[in-house]
């Protein structure tokens, strides 16, 4: 995987503004902040953002694919005041799950989810590296 910076661009923090990767391409479904029961044990911001990258990475390992295989992540954010503000909690739990691993991203506010009680969803795409 090559992260793209262009020259003379401010390097972005958390993120990537490209990625390139060959490889077996693992696309993971948007993720909200339930359990495997598709239970939602908080209404918390944060709270659902740990238990969605857990979800998201419970995907993943099921693929054979890890946190570092992701290439693109795209969050759906049902408040982004909440989310700007909470800036710092949800990027902490995110370096606890994910780790140092910034690949390009993108931040929506939406007008609601399906699930009902869902406060974020996240989706990734992962590249397996060619053996």
């Amino acid at each position: 995987m090559q992260i793209i910076q262009p020259a003379g661009w401010k390097r972005p923090k958390g993120y990537a503004n490209g990625v390139v990767a060959s490889g077996r391409t693992v696309f993971v479904a948007g993720q909200v902040g339930w359990d495997a029961d598709e239970v939602f044990h908080s209404d918390d911001l944060v709270a659902q953002v740990r238990q969605a990258l857990r979800n998201v990475l419970a995907v993943l390992d099921s693929a054979g694919a890890q946190a570092t295989d992701i290439v693109r992540m795209t969050w759906y954010l049902g408040d982004a005041t909440e989310y700007n503000v909470r800036l710092g909690e949800i990027g902490a739990v995110y370096r606890e799950l994910i780790g140092p691993h910034y690949p390009a991203m993108s931040a929506v506010q939406v007008a609601g989810f399906v699930e009902a009680g869902a406060k974020v969803e996240i989706e990734v795409t992962a590249v397996l590296a060619d053996d």
